[in-house]
């Protein structure tokens, strides 16, 4: 941490004045606001409970696939949706994990299923980059969620509530083990200049310290805004220290000094983020046939966007982020991008044209780093979409579905090239082998080195977790 910046006029014979936030606070208020604020950041420094045991992984790439991609025309074949189509599902096939009524008819996924690479990996021909890196995926094919509802499945997936007033998943890895690059925050979402259903407590620390919250990173314009600052170096020093007597003053008077630690944390991390964000954020620099197979060279714009975003991602965890989210562009003002009620055919291929190849690329370029072993890519949605829908046709769609879905990991410790948990013949609910989101949490938190059932927090008179008493490591996903 920087904390010896000078002045550049001196006078001749003196000795050069110290603008330091050390030197300052030592220099005002008899030393007090230097005491108190050393107080304050070597409790900030120690703030991390660290893992508990040793860790597979040491960072998490998760690529949000907002809205809910489709199980059975992705990772989940199901021939029989085909040999049925238009036929009625039935009061059996009714659920209240899904948008149905008996009326409904089974419709066949509109794309061909391959087995891929060397392990005979299922996928759609809807991802051809993918198919080509199966031999990482590990597939669960058997998640189940607890509400059809946008909001609340990604408030489930982020903060393991479908209330949300709760940390997000990032926050409590950024708590837990604290960041590996003290000029950048913990947690980052590389977002497309819209908020998903379920709002930002998607990426907000609630009850946990501020500095834990997400920081934002867009794919157009300015990466983030003010980055670029408009004093130097020495003066925003010199406002800082100002700033920091100040709100550990107010802290101390407090009675929960939290939020005003938080915000001081944070004031501090800004200032270090504008010598490292612009380098990091500019990917030009970047060999031109890396570019290339992240797919920067697309005519598709939000293909560059997300593509952008994605080559970020592994310059982010390079760095030492602990948590990095990419969210999906949206091309059609629909903030659930995945969400196709109807035109199934056009925005599934839309959207999977868009992301199939930076995520394929994202796998592969960690791997040639040798960094797919420390990485986990975390790939879902908050929900897979119905396996029938009111009436077939051209323009057809699928609803909203948490009776079984699909989700992906790959790195990280987790079993290449697998599928675990089995939906029944029509894809329209879960058979063998049943995951919760709290299930996966708690496997990601365990390759990170972390018991889920350890990491707590206290909070308004009781101990809190990620996976709240729910979740259990599901070991068969791991190598």
């Amino acid at each position: 941490m920087q904390t010896s910046l000078h002045s550049s006029c001196h006078c001749p014979g003196s000795i050069a004045p110290d603008f330091s936030r050390r030197g300052f606070l030592q220099r005002t208020s008899a030393g007090f606001g230097w005491l108190a604020l050393s107080s304050l950041f070597a409790r900030t420094a120690s703030a991390a409970p660290g893992a508990h045991f040793a860790a597979k992984a040491k960072n998490i790439i998760f690529c949000f696939m907002d809205g809910g991609p489709s199980h059975v025309d992705t990772f989940d074949p199901k021939p029989m949706l085909k040999q049925h189509e238009g036929k009625a599902i039935g009061a059996s096939a009714v659920s209240k994990r899904a948008q149905a009524n008996a009326n409904r008819v089974w419709f066949g996924s509109l794309w061909e299923f391959k087995q891929r690479g060397e392990s005979g990996l299922w996928v759609s021909e809807l991802f051809p980059h993918l198919a080509k890196v199966a031999d990482h995926l590990c597939i669960v094919r058997s998640m189940v969620g607890e509400l059809p509802l946008h909001g609340q499945q990604n408030l489930l997936l982020h903060t393991g509530r479908i209330i949300g007033q709760a940390p997000s998943c990032g926050a409590w890895m950024s708590y837990g083990l604290g960041t590996e690059n003290h000029n950048l925050p913990g947690y980052v979402v590389l977002n497309n200049d819209w908020v998903p259903n379920g709002g930002l407590e998607n990426f907000g620390s609630s009850f946990l310290p501020a500095s834990h919250q997400a920081t934002m990173m867009r794919a157009k314009g300015v990466p983030v805004d003010n980055i670029t600052p408009s004093d130097t170096a020495a003066i925003q020093r010199r406002k800082l220290a100002l700033l920091a007597g100040q709100n550990t003053a107010f802290a101390a008077q407090s009675s929960d000094a939290q939020a005003i630690e938080g915000v001081i944390a944070n004031y501090e991390t800004a200032f270090l983020m504008q010598s490292t964000v612009p380098e990091l954020a500019d990917i030009s620099r970047e060999p031109e046939h890396i570019r290339k197979l992240y797919g920067l060279d697309s005519t598709d714009e939000h293909q560059r966007f997300y593509a952008t975003q994605a080559l970020r991602a592994r310059r982010l965890v390079e760095a030492g982020v602990r948590f990095v989210e990419i969210t999906c562009p949206s091309f059609d003002g629909n903030n659930s991008p995945w969400d196709q009620h109807g035109q199934l055919k056009r925005d599934h291929e839309k959207n999977a044209r868009i992301t199939d190849q930076s995520v394929a690329a994202l796998i592969t370029d960690l791997s040639q780093r040798g960094l797919l072993e420390d990485t986990i890519v975390l790939w879902a949605g908050e929900m897979g979409r119905t396996p029938h829908t009111p009436k077939v046709s051209a323009t057809a769609g699928r609803d909203h579905h948490v009776n079984g879905y699909s989700i992906f990991m790959a790195g990280g410790g987790f079993k290449g090239g697998t599928a675990f948990g089995e939906t029944d013949e029509f894809g329209n609910a879960v058979v063998s082998q049943p995951v919760n989101i709290h299930d996966i949490h708690a496997t990601i938190l365990h390759q990170m080195g972390l018991d889920h059932e350890k990491l707590n927090y206290r909070h308004g008179g009781r101990d809190w977790r990620l996976t709240d008493v729910h979740g259990q490591v599901i070991k068969e996903l791991l190598a």
